[in-house]
């Protein structure tokens, strides 16, 4: 019989971490669950520490990858291998900081058959699991229309949902998997597919604990300025300047100015030094037009702290408890 939730621990070399995200899940009061691991390639510790868990425990599975494939193909591949009803990620530098974490979402989405995605407010932790801060961008608990949440995003340009660790969701949704050509902002956009597909229920408890460390693949892939740009553009294209995604209700200003910022983003990348001057001004002309983005920069640093306070002022009154639409 098919367990209720797959919790996936994609990892590559975390033997450091990996038994903390373990233990943070076998003590879950939630037990209807299958654990699976899938190392892509480590060259630490990490088969002998996964492969201990497995003997101990018959919901631990466990499985290394022949070769390399990368961060986001592992992503998939965990989830195509994934037999539960519900799906929780968890990456093995991270863990669940309550005992309650896998249950509260299951009931979340047992509660409501329309809710198709569910999040929590993470711990961020250090390196050494020491708390830095709560991090919420709800102000209260509850159900939301799941196109709403993405406007939202798209509006204030940030995955307001949070990291795959902090969401549940239902496999059946989500056939096709994570997107490869995304890399930075792949969960995101992956979030915005659920979303299309139902609800948003987010629980304003600290569930999961993200911990920020240096080695981390985000923070290697904020170095690659192609990349971060590629993503960025992509985005804007498939959502904010799609025709056919008609329940985008960003205004044609709102529109015209996240394609600005975009190509602001991309000339700060060379002022930052990742990016060379030529390369940043030809992006910026041949996509923009570059006597287009002179012209428009004095309109833009007047209206930026604008778009920042409205969206703060917005989103208190916003998201209440129980709103759907």
């Amino acid at each position: 019989m098919a367990p209720k939730v797959s919790v996936l621990i994609p990892t590559y070399n975390y033997a450091r971490y990996l038994p903390e995200a373990i233990e943070s899940v076998l003590s879950q009061s939630f037990t209807d669950f299958e654990l699976l691991i899938i190392d892509d390639h480590s060259t630490d510790d990490t088969a002998e520490i996964a492969t201990r868990y497995a003997q101990k425990d018959k919901r631990v599975c466990f499985r290394v990858n022949r070769r390399n494939i990368g961060m986001v193909e592992n992503w998939n591949l965990c989830l195509k291998e994934a037999e539960g009803e519900y799906v929780k990620y968890l990456f093995a530098d991270d863990l669940l900081c309550s005992v309650d974490a896998v249950r509260l979402m299951v009931e979340a989405l047992d509660e409501d058959p329309q809710v198709s995605l569910v999040a929590s407010a993470r711990q961020i932790i250090d390196s050494e699991g020491r708390p830095i801060e709560i991090l919420t961008h709800f102000p209260d608990s509850g159900r939301i229309d799941g196109r709403r949440v993405i406007n939202r995003c798209l509006r204030c340009q940030k995955n307001l949902v949070g990291e795959p660790t902090a969401v549940m969701f239902r496999k059946r949704l989500c056939p096709e998997g994570f997107n490869p050509k995304f890399r930075q902002i792949v969960d995101m956009e992956f979030w915005f597919r659920l979303l299309e597909a139902g609800g948003f229920a987010y629980i304003n408890r600290p569930l999961a604990a993200f911990r920020r460390h240096d080695v981390q693949q985000t923070r290697l892939n904020r170095g690659n300025a192609p990349l971060i740009l590629e993503d960025t553009e992509r985005l804007l294209r498939d959502y904010v300047l799609n025709e056919d995604k008609r329940y985008i209700g960003l205004s044609r200003f709102r529109k015209s100015y996240l394609v600005y910022d975009y190509n602001y983003q991309t000339w700060k990348l060379h002022r930052q030094g990742m990016l060379q001057r030529s390369e940043a001004k030809g992006r910026i002309a041949s996509g923009y037009g570059w006597s287009r983005f002179v012209l428009g920069y004095p309109l833009y640093k007047l209206y930026k702290p604008f778009n920042k306070f409205s969206f703060r002022l917005e989103n208190f009154f916003a998201f209440r408890p129980g709103i759907k639409g």
